[in-house]
């Protein structure tokens, strides 16, 4: 998740037209590339034992320090292998790894981040496809990428706070929101210009625009910056009702017995967040071998802590939710766009 609202649409688009191609021409990509085509049947014990060897590997992740402990402390348990984790959003992560691949200096291992930061590292021929046997089990939006895999589902749907709205007046389409009853009672989180972009693109450009231009009109919707907060506000009751949160963490809101609830505005919109591998990374078999656990013993630590997973061993979702998916390429190509045109009906200010 983001901790921090940059104008993340403009970074990316920015990357990806520059076009660096900054995967290093090196006696270690060629050997990063051979481990990760590994397929024979003694592929996991090589990982295993080459991993231990190597004996740490350095992440980049966007994941929450909480919810990365949990992996973390899990993998290293069950292999004795470290993992150093720098944690920043997915923009940091561009910046920071493009900043070293320029510089010939080749830290990290692997990549944990929104579909838009491994889209633009995948641009920049930073990322290393894996041969994984774990691809086979994952939901098709996760296996589709390529040089990266999902690992969970970033689902954003609306929220209200049970005590300030009740039951019989929750909205059940976008089209609820102009009634007259939720006038400042609204908001919607700062950075969510592709979830606007495919919500709009999905009514139809013309009709979606109105649609959110005339409930702000008519109701008002506040800006606030950042999903978790947003959730406690509504959790308070200083926001009734959220457009968009995440769904993960409203159901951990709701077992810790918070007066929240999510409410399910078809279609829901998820973005795929998930792993890549590094290009150069100076520990592969330790970065693949998390890879693959991540994607597999990792998904059920993933599920357990309300998350979705996209293993289908582990998947769910709730009953009656339509999803439609966040496409990574059209979110970093035509980001300016929907984030001038989000500003434009919700407002730039943010709290």
């Amino acid at each position: 998740m983001r901790s921090t609202q940059v104008v993340a649409s403009f970074t990316l688009a920015l990357f990806a037209a520059l076009s660096l191609n900054l995967r290093p021409a090196t006696a270690q990509a060629s050997r990063v590339a051979e481990i990760a085509g590994y397929s024979s049947a003694d592929r996991t014990d090589r990982l295993i034992a080459g991993a231990k060897k190597e004996g740490s590997l350095t992440l980049y992740t966007s994941h929450t320090v909480a919810d990365m402990g949990l992996l973390k402390s899990a993998f290293e348990a069950k292999y004795g292998v470290k993992i150093n984790v720098w944690r920043s959003n997915s923009e940091d992560i561009i910046q920071r790894t493009t900043t070293e691949y320029r510089g010939g200096r080749f830290e990290v291992d692997a990549f944990e981040t929104d579909q838009s930061g491994l889209e633009a590292l995948h641009r920049e021929k930073i990322l290393q496809r894996v041969n994984s046997p774990v691809i086979a089990d994952l939901v098709p939006q996760a296996s589709a990428p390529g040089d990266w895999l999902g690992t969970r589902l970033q689902i954003i749907t609306a929220a209200v706070n049970t005590q300030a709205i009740p039951k019989v007046d929750w909205p059940k389409t976008y089209e609820d929101l102009l009634d007259p009853k939720f006038k400042g009672k609204l908001a919607v989180e700062a950075g969510d210009s592709d979830w606007f972009a495919t919500i709009v693109t999905a009514m139809g450009e013309e009709k979606g625009l109105k649609l959110f231009r005339d409930i702000v009109a008519k109701n008002g919707v506040s800006i606030r910056k950042g999903h978790t907060l947003l959730a406690t506000l509504v959790s308070a009751g200083e926001v009734p009702f959220a457009i968009t949160t995440y769904l993960f963490k409203l159901e951990q809101m709701q077992k810790s017995g918070a007066p929240i609830a999510p409410v399910i505005l078809n279609p829901a919109v998820a973005r795929v967040n998930g792993v890549g591998l590094a290009a150069s990374a100076p520990h592969p078999h330790a970065a693949i071998l998390f890879m693959d656990w991540l994607l597999s013993d990792g998904q059920a630590i993933l599920a357990a802590n309300e998350f979705f997973a996209t293993n289908v061993k582990y998947a769910h979702t709730p009953p009656g939710l339509k999803l439609e998916f966040v496409n990574a390429a059209e979110q970093v190509d035509q980001g300016p766009k929907w984030q001038k045109l989000f500003d434009e009906t919700f407002g730039k200010k943010g709290r």
